[in-house]
């Protein structure tokens, strides 16, 4: 298959999917173990939540490429929703009800809010995240682990914040760990070379894989040098249960007594509000990065979330959303359906029983050079230059986006970044509520030809520019080829007709020729169904 055609069939892309899923699956278990520990929640319900992202939110979702799992950006909802409620079991409730608030969503077509958001906000949140990975994997890349995997946040658990925590770091650097950042590093750039790519051999092993056994060939030796040899918090630290059944007994299930509680409900509410956008955003998102560049159904997408997260409390696992570092390593490392998803679930479900021993000898130093390398993927300068080039109206946008999301959070950089880009969208609206050409003005006559759609935005400048027509003009307003003009608007335009008669301006209004246009997107499916059924 060529780079450029569309993958279809689940299994038909299993030779690219398979190596893209261990990778993700790789990646994907210190952030569920980071996020657990961030959110004051058992360590293992972090890793439920990755399992019932991977095969239950794949499997029922549109996305082909979207990775769905704990988030850091619920982290501190949930900390607090723990700690208010008095419970975990009690919390799962929350997490329960959470995900029939989602369902409810997506059967509303609630989804509809995420093709609201500017392209320039979604590309600065790819960069602001980008950057943020970079900064965040660091310390880990040093040796230095006081801030748990997954952080996204300015300000961290620690005390310390995304930039001070960079100082910390030269306190406490772990020579074994730059060691194995480095050379984990070097292979990674070495592996992206066209000439690489070219043997067959290394088209087939990926480089994120060999660098995790490097890192834990590594790890090894290094246990007997007392100067190299890394501590346990240095390392994936994954539940190691002694039985079979002490697997399943790490799973949790809801204290249904609780439904009652008020408290509970205003939870879920909040967790089925913020994971739905968190997961809208990821979604326009990945579909951005997606090289085939297809269109995930939305409202498909929340109903996929909301059962995931119906089970995922039902078990014990943490709130799920789509998580833009799993999706965008996904497609780094060639995953092509969504068939990487559904195997990194699985994966991690069978290794968490069987080898959780062999994952603990993982470096996070090594997971940190994978991390760097999807991080500049994410931020590379050319997009930088791609925005400049497109004037302020989307620069700005962008920048504020990601220097909201380096000095915020996640959700709170993409509002000042979508603040700031509604803003240029009435700016704009403010000045072109008509059209004025050349012509218009020689003849002695001031001719305004109203836009097709007139709303309120357009107020100000409209009654600004009727009020400096001077006394004695002739003004011909040309409504015909306008389909929607706000009320506000033709109040306007009446009360300015009025006040012709006592400035002695000869006013024509030219009316519309077609008033007002009902919603044509179900007379579009029926044409496509009708088509579909004479084919």
């Amino acid at each position: 298959m060529s780079s450029t055609s569309t993958p279809t069939g689940i299994f038909k892309n299993f030779k690219q999917d398979a190596p893209a899923s261990i990778i993700v699956f790789l990646v994907a278990v210190p952030l569920c173990l980071g996020i657990a520990l961030a959110s004051g929640a058992p360590l293992f319900s972090g890793i439920i939540a990755g399992i019932v992202g991977g095969i239950v939110v794949g499997s029922l979702s549109g996305s082909q490429l979207g990775v769905s799992g704990p988030a850091a950006g619920l982290a501190v909802i949930v900390l607090t929703a723990i700690n208010e409620l008095g419970a975990f079991e009690i919390f799962l409730m929350a997490v329960v009800i959470g995900g029939v608030f989602q369902l409810l969503l997506g059967y509303a077509k609630a989804g509809i809010i995420g093709y609201y958001f500017p392209s320039s906000v979604i590309k600065g949140m790819l960069s602001g995240i980008g950057i943020i990975i970079i900064l965040k994997q660091i310390p880990h890349a040093f040796g230095y682990d006081k801030d748990y995997e997954g952080s996204l946040a300015f300000n961290q658990p620690d005390g310390h914040n995304t930039f001070s925590e960079l100082f910390y770091m030269f306190e406490a650097i772990s020579p074994g760990a730059v060691i194995i950042t480095s050379v984990s590093l070097l292979l990674l750039i070495l592996w992206e070379q066209p000439f690489m790519k070219k043997i067959r051999l290394f088209q087939i092993i990926q480089g994120p894989l060999l660098v995790v056994g490097l890192g834990i060939g590594l790890n090894l030796l290094f246990t007997s040098m007392p100067g190299l040899s890394l501590k346990a918090e240095q390392m994936v630290a994954i539940p190691v249960p002694e039985t079979i059944g002490g697997f399943f007994s790490q799973f949790s299930f809801p204290d249904f007594s609780s439904i009652t509680n008020p408290a509970v409900w205003i939870t879920g509410l909040t967790i089925a509000v913020v994971a739905s956008l968190e997961t809208l955003l990821c979604l326009e998102a990945t579909d951005k990065l997606d090289p085939f560049k297809r269109v995930t159904p939305a409202n498909r997408e929340l109903k996929a979330q909301g059962i995931g997260n119906l089970i995922s409390g039902l078990v014990g696992g943490l709130p799920i959303t789509q998580v833009i570092v799993r999706s965008s390593t996904n497609i780094q490392s060639g995953g092509r359906t969504k068939l990487s998803a559904i195997m990194h679930g699985f994966i991690l479900l069978g290794c968490a029983m069987a080898i959780p021993v062999v994952l603990n000898l993982i470096p996070l130093a090594s997971l940190a050079a994978i991390l760097f390398l999807v991080g500049y993927k994410l931020a590379k300068p050319v997009l930088f230059k791609q925005m400049y080039k497109l004037g302020q109206t989307h620069f700005v946008p962008f920048m504020v986006t990601i220097l909201g999301i380096i000095f915020t959070d996640l959700l709170i950089g993409i509002c000042l970044g979508l603040v700031v880009a509604i803003f240029y969208v009435l700016y704009n609206n403010y000045k072109k509520p008509y059209l004025v050409e050349d012509e218009d003005l020689t003849d002695g006559v001031i001719k305004l030809a109203l836009a097709e759609d007139v709303t309120f935005i357009n107020k100000a400048s409209i009654q600004r520019t009727l009020t400096q027509i001077p006394d004695g003009s002739k003004v011909v307003i040309d409504a015909s080829k306008s389909i929607n003009i706000d009320h506000d608007v033709i109040e306007i335009i009446e009360e300015f007709e009025t006040n012709c008669k006592y400035r002695n301006i000869d006013l024509q209004i030219i009316e519309r020729k077609l008033k007002g246009v009902d919603n044509q997107a179900p007379k579009l499916e029926k044409a496509i169904k009708n088509n579909l059924v004479r084919a």
